[in-house]
């Protein structure tokens, strides 16, 4: 059970999510005395708190044993499932290729970018952001053009994002389709795409959050946010690490609150049938004599996300790298970012490497 959905007050609520608390589970073990100290309470209103969440979480699991027994699934229906997964293009073939056909939805994509100096602020130009509103954009592309026809949920931690850069982003995929009609859809003309720039924009959900408990909270909301709009097929994080890479003495608290957050997101691609797609940095540490990739959030977030994808710089060349993944294997592809958004790399040697 989470904590939002216990029989506690708002008050306590708040101060348990603050905690690091988002769900009952984390509780489980914790004794009045240390939550009275962490919540700044009397150890007489930390004992009822859990006494509270005790008591819910027992009649829940009561009265939910019988749906969990149900909710068994064969091997050979989650093999049709996955073959079935529907994906979100990137707008570079040799990038979807690699992705075995794009972004999928039903899981949690990370997307890291390589960063030799984390505390420099990450590589420039390498197209994090850019990516992230071209898979805003082209999740919207109608049916009939081979795209979802759906909706995006942007979630900007940094202030990166650019709604002029959307806006051209957008302008671009309408004179794509626009070709695409031209060139494929006898009987049809460039004119007859109905979709606009304007359209594209008011489809992406914008929500800026400046503090790890806004992210939180807004990460808690989703469920609902995304049940009142069925049609949001993506939801993006640019980017996940920004408000816990730093200045985040509780290493406990911190790891408590991953976790939750991951656990979050996880059930929601599931739930909904959602892309979610987190930005996150990668850099390097020294171990047993050699230098190995370390997350920007540690161990603790390293088996959040399904997929992971490294961006990174070869030479003059960026590059997407699938870096973990059950059914996808290692491969590399060249990518640029131009004008329109994210392309195929105009370098002549444009061919996928097999790791």
């Amino acid at each position: 059970m989470e904590v939002l959905k216990s029989p506690l007050s708002a008050s306590q609520k708040g101060k348990l999510i603050s905690a690091g608390y988002t769900s009952i589970n984390l509780l489980s073990s914790v004794s009045p005395s240390h939550l009275a100290l962490e919540l700044k309470i009397s150890e007489a209103e930390a004992l009822e708190i859990l006494k509270t969440v005790s008591d819910g979480s027992r009649s829940e699991s009561t009265s939910t044993s019988c749906t969990i027994v149900k909710g068994a699934q064969s091997a050979w229906d989650m093999l049709q499932e996955e073959e079935t997964l529907v994906r979100i293009t990137t707008s570079s073939s040799d990038f979807d290729n690699i992705l075995g056909g794009g972004i999928s939805c039903k899981e949690v994509t990370e997307i890291d970018v390589f960063c030799p100096f984390p505390l420099l602020g990450g590589v420039p130009g390498i197209g994090k952001t850019q990516l992230g509103i071209q898979l805003a954009v082209n999740v919207q592309i109608p049916f009939d053009y081979g795209g979802l026809g759906g909706k995006a949920i942007y979630i900007d931690t940094e202030g990166s994002f650019m709604v002029e850069r959307a806006l051209q982003i957008a302008e671009a995929c309408g004179d794509d389709m626009a070709e695409y009609s031209r060139l494929y859809r006898k009987g049809f003309h460039s004119h007859e795409v109905k979709i606009q720039p304007k359209d594209f924009l008011e489809n992406i959900f914008y929500f800026r959050v400046c503090s790890y408990t806004e992210q939180i909270a807004l990460i808690n909301y989703l469920d609902k946010f995304i049940t009142d709009h069925k049609d949001v097929k993506v939801v993006i994080i640019d980017s996940i690490t920004f408000h816990f890479r730093q200045d985040f003495d509780d290493m406990a608290l911190r790891t408590r609150l991953l976790g939750g957050m991951a656990l979050k997101l996880m059930k929601l691609a599931r739930k909904f049938g959602v892309a979610v797609v987190v930005l996150n940095q990668v850099t390097t540490k020294y171990s047993d004599g050699s230098f190995h990739l370390a997350l920007a959030l540690g161990d603790s977030w390293s088996h959040a996300s399904t997929n992971r994808i490294i961006l990174h710089w070869n030479g003059n060349e960026r590059y997407a790298y699938i870096d973990k993944s059950p059914s996808l294997r290692s491969a590399s592809a060249p990518y640029s970012v131009t004008g329109k958004g994210i392309r195929d790399s105009p370098s002549n040697n444009k061919r996928t490497k097999n790791m």
